[in-house]
């Protein structure tokens, strides 16, 4: 059983949204649809949950043709990144709606959203309003509410999104743990990039309406199928007519090495225990490295430096010589 998009097209007017997406999602795993705002992956996501229609093509859930199927017969759990919270209802009534609404037994009720509740740490908040938790505590709440009718799918639309950085890691690092213990298809949209390789058994990137890559984070971080891929997924930086990640150059202050190209640093900046630097070459204005404060003692801006890509390091050519992503 799983999740299978096969030959799906999408026009909005004449914007192409999605074109010829064939997609195998695996049961039980945790798929992110990962690339840049615009690209397509919430209109797919919105197609796999029966939000929206596809103009061509077919969708089956856990194998069943769902392609015209609407989106309440679907058994599927979706969580935006805004709540939708019913702000007048406990966080208990909020999690019970689904149950209720298909009008389960009191006591089974009770039941499942007292196991929810205690799932996901909301148990001694189960008679407060929403209004009266945190971001987090919200996002953790919808996710509950979502599981309650125990879907075949769960699928998440930049459920992080809205909250700050210090949150998103700690709600990333609670829904993989979650994903462990309940083992249900899961389907996470992101543009953030570590949010992906951290919780992701598999990847789909996508970009102007077209899968580029699908892989595990390994797989693709380290072997990407072009340069969108390498760029988008982690730093990138350019060096001789190269892509490569900022931590796979090799610094020294002699040419003693073959193929070093010699530059001068232009600016230092210190993050915490990285240093990322920006050297000046002849053929780059802006080569960025980075390294340990370890590894950079002694370094200062005006310094000449040799640059070359470390032993076995990944390099793409730079076809159209992007700005370096950014990470995370």
């Amino acid at each position: 059983m799983s999740i299978e998009v096969k030959g799906v097209n999408k026009n909005f007017g004449d914007f192409v949204a999605l074109e010829d997406i064939d997609l195998h999602i695996p049961t039980g795993r945790l798929t992110a649809l990962l690339g840049p705002s615009g690209g397509g992956k919430s209109t797919l996501l919105r197609i796999i949950a029966g939000l929206e229609t596809a103009d061509t093509g077919t969708v089956t859930i856990e194998g069943v043709e769902a392609t015209h199927l609407p989106a309440r017969k679907r058994n599927v759990g979706f969580v935006f990144q805004h709540y939708a919270a019913f702000k007048h209802m406990t966080v208990a009534k909020n999690v019970a709606f689904g149950l209720e609404i298909r009008k389960r037994p009191k006591a089974e009720v009770r039941k499942r959203v007292e196991e929810l509740l205690e799932l996901v740490h909301l148990s001694q908040f189960a008679h407060r309003l929403p209004s009266q938790l945190s971001g987090g505590q919200r996002q953790r709440m919808a996710l509950a509410r979502a599981l309650a009718v125990e879907p075949n799918v769960l699928l998440l639309d930049e459920p992080f999104g809205a909250l700050d950085a210090k949150v998103r890691k700690e709600l990333r690092d609670w829904l993989r743990r979650l994903h462990d213990e309940v083992h249900v298809t899961t389907v996470l949209v992101t543009h953030d990039q570590e949010e992906a390789l951290e919780v992701a058994d598999q990847i789909v990137v996508i970009n102007d309406g077209r899968v580029e890559q699908i892989g595990t984070p390994d797989e693709l971080y380290d072997r990407p199928a072009n340069d969108f891929v390498m760029s988008f997924l982690g730093p990138v930086t350019t060096l001789g007519g190269q892509l490569v990640r900022p931590h796979d150059i090799d610094l020294s202050d002699d040419d003693k090495v073959a193929g070093s190209v010699p530059g001068v640093i232009t600016r230092m900046v210190r993050i915490g225990f990285e240093v990322r630097l920006h050297v000046r070459t002849d053929t780059d204005p802006d080569v960025h490295v980075t390294m340990t404060r370890t590894h950079a003692r002694g370094l200062e801006t005006g310094a000449k430096v040799w640059l070359v890509p470390t032993k076995g390091a990944l390099t793409v050519p730079a076809l159209d010589s992007p700005e370096p992503a950014a990470a995370g």
